[in-house]
């Protein structure tokens, strides 16, 4: 394929995160190529680079087995009609984008009816951690794998996976947003000491963690004395995150801009946080932190069943090192996490021991080279024929 043929992309992504990297995507295509046609079913942010949903994907961000369950039926219709825009549509490639329960079944599916439309999938799945057989299973509908991780092609390659490339992680691109200036970085260390809470970004999290979360903070400021306490959220959580945090034995302000929260990621002395991609986020401000994480009974049973890896917690998973306190299911009670979150606020050496480890992620992402939505926009065209 060369570049005078008309190249049209498909996007498919299941969540505001996906839809995120997607129009980033969109983005470095246009920037590394002209002839470019492009369908897509996701939200607002490719809905920005002009790229609309062909039809309302609605709220997936589905999280928990109980809550899959009780969504199936919504599931199963949009991954039906996902999978007939793209046959419709006939794309050169596709990219699936991270939801893999959604966007993996909806790539089977078009690989089952139109098998030449190369598939490609950006974010990597966490075969790592838990249900390995399914990087095997990939093989078959799966051409490429872009990866956000460093240590993903390599954990994709043992386990028997499609050909798996890291690109970086687009919080690479962002370093500058989190990392203090002088100024800032004298406030981290001045008093009270600015504590920031990342309690999740899906309304099952902040029920199951905000609870915890406000009843640890209380024993802290209790056994340190005066705190200051910002919760992130997201917009659309906004007065869930306030009727979670209302009845707090400490004060607390709630930011939702992006410029707020960039400003605390610069000024806060030390975190405590819901795992995922927030630990990593806050290891690249070289913030230190506490993470949690609480689920259902029987989601604790499958999950300590399943999971094969050392740590959950992105950071130390990139570290190599368990650098990164971690309480999760039963073990996160107050009393474990307000016991690992008081030596954080003055110089002990936990907290330094966490600071130094961060000081390694520049080197073991590639921050400061090629943007990971160029070099993900590059193995598309690749995979696609065109260059």
């Amino acid at each position: 394929m060369t570049e005078s043929k008309e190249l049209h992309v498909f996007l498919v992504a299941g969540e505001e995160s996906g839809d995120l990297l997607g129009a980033a995507l969109i983005a470095a295509l246009r920037r590394a190529r002209g002839g470019l046609r492009f369908s897509a079913v996701g939200g607002s942010h490719m809905a920005a680079e002009g790229v609309p949903s062909l039809f309302p994907l609605g709220d997936l961000a589905i999280i928990g087995f109980a809550a899959i369950a009780t969504s199936l039926p919504k599931i199963l219709k949009r991954i039906a009609e996902a999978a007939d825009a793209v046959i419709a549509a006939n794309p050169d490639v596709l990219v699936i984008i991270d939801s893999p329960e959604f966007t993996h079944r909806v790539a089977r599916r078009v690989r089952a009816r139109a098998p030449h439309i190369v598939i490609v999938d950006y974010v990597c799945p966490s075969v790592w951690a838990w249900r390995p057989g399914r990087a095997r299973a990939m093989r078959s509908y799966v051409d490429r794998v872009l990866a956000l991780l460093p240590f993903e092609p390599a954990a994709m390659q043992r386990l028997g996976g499609p050909p798996t490339d890291f690109v970086g992680h687009p919080l690479g691109e962002r370093v500058g947003e989190l990392r203090p200036d002088a100024g800032e970085a004298r406030r981290r260390m001045s008093d009270p000491p600015l504590i920031l809470v990342l309690p999740g970004s899906r309304g099952g999290e902040i029920r199951r963690m905000a609870p915890v979360f406000g009843a640890t903070l209380g024993e802290v400021a209790r056994r340190f004395g005066d705190i200051e306490v910002v919760v992130a959220a997201v917009p659309r959580l906004a007065e869930a995150v306030s009727a979670a945090t209302a009845a707090w034995p400490v004060p607390v302000r709630i930011v939702i801009e992006a410029a707020e929260k960039h400003l605390a990621f610069r000024q806060a002395r030390a975190a405590l946080t819901k795992s995922g991609t927030s630990t990593l986020e806050l290891a690249l401000a070289g913030i230190p932190m506490v993470a949690a994480y609480k689920v259902s009974l029987l989601e604790e049973l499958v999950a300590r069943a399943l999971i094969t890896t050392p740590s959950v917690i992105l950071a130390n998973l990139v570290l190599g090192e368990n650098a990164v306190p971690e309480f999760m299911l039963r073990d996160c009670t107050v009393e474990t996490m307000s016991a690992a979150l008081l030596p954080l606020l003055a110089d002990t050496p936990e907290r330094r021991l966490q600071i130094d480890a961060f000081e390694k992620l520049n080197q073991l992402m590639d921050i400061g080279g090629r943007a990971p939505s160029d070099r993900a926009a590059d193995l598309v065209l690749q995979s696609s024929g065109s260059i």
